[in-house]
């Protein structure tokens, strides 16, 4: 393999990355938009019991697939005085443990099935939502769209990672093997490695896809894998924090505390 090959293929790499990012984010929001009103009916009407934001916070989550998405919600609602602190940290809690399935469905049909066949099924579905002259069916419609392109990007990224033979570069390999025999301070390379790539790419979906592909085939070693998600769990926490800044005090207060949970979280798998 060339050198114009390597670039060629780094850039089929980097636009299907483009493909996954894009994708959650035209799913989020469509299904934002398809059930906004009813998701800030439910937040707005937490209670003070900490187990019930956590759960809130999951589920929604889960619904829209991203909890960069929810940790922004959230900290527009506390700036506008629809959550206290307290409640706001609850669901934030919540919306780490949400965003888990978006790994889980990827471990568990990104590996095992051909999802180009799903992504082509799921686009044709969203078309006659999309023409709908309800503004709730094409938003319906868009959060499909968003599916299908999540997992266009995704088996779109596992063909160009098994294009590269990363497995057969010894490159790669040596850096790996040279970085993973420096004991726990190898684990903490990988932490912050993780948690810059996630503050460049805005999107912890998108890098825990890449870690799981390089996992999956055998470039890198399980614990590295797991320093780097952890990484991630840090990185993440950027969006809200960034969104908070011209909000008030609480707001930036709630960001912050996203930023200490998940940080706290980290130090304690750590030790």
């Amino acid at each position: 393999m060339d050198f114009f090959d390597i670039i060629l293929i780094l850039i089929n790499f980097a636009g299907a990355l483009g493909i996954f990012l894009f994708g959650m984010k035209l799913m989020s929001e469509g299904l934002q938009k398809f059930a906004g009103n009813g998701m800030r009916r439910i937040l707005g009407k937490i209670t003070d019991n900490p187990v019930t934001g956590i759960l809130t916070g999951a589920l929604v989550t889960i619904a829209i697939q991203s909890s960069s998405a929810t940790t922004v919600m959230v900290v527009s609602f506390v700036n506008a005085g629809l959550l206290t602190l307290g409640q706001s940290i609850a669901i934030m809690m919540g919306a780490n443990v949400g965003t888990t399935l978006t790994a889980w469905i990827m471990a568990i049909f990104g590996f095992s099935l051909d999802l180009s066949q799903l992504s082509w099924l799921l686009f044709a579905c969203a078309i006659p939502f999309i023409f709908s002259s309800s503004s709730s069916r094409k938003s319906f419609g868009e959060f499909l769209f968003g599916f299908a392109f999540m997992f266009l990007g995704l088996v779109t990224l596992r063909m160009h990672a098994s294009e590269m033979n990363l497995q057969d570069n010894m490159a790669v390999v040596n850096f790996f093997r040279v970085t993973g025999d420096w004991g726990f301070l190898s684990v903490l390379l990988y932490v912050v490695i993780g948690g810059l790539l996630t503050l460049c790419v805005q999107s912890s979906a998108a890098i825990m896809a890449i870690t799981m592909i390089l996992c999956s085939t055998g470039v890198l070693p399980i614990y590295q894998g797991i320093a780097l998600v952890m990484g991630e769990n840090i990185g993440t926490t950027l969006t809200s924090n960034i969104a908070a800044m011209s909000a008030n005090t609480s707001a930036r207060r709630a960001a912050l505390a996203h930023l200490v949970f998940n940080t706290f979280g980290v130090i304690w798998v750590l030790i």
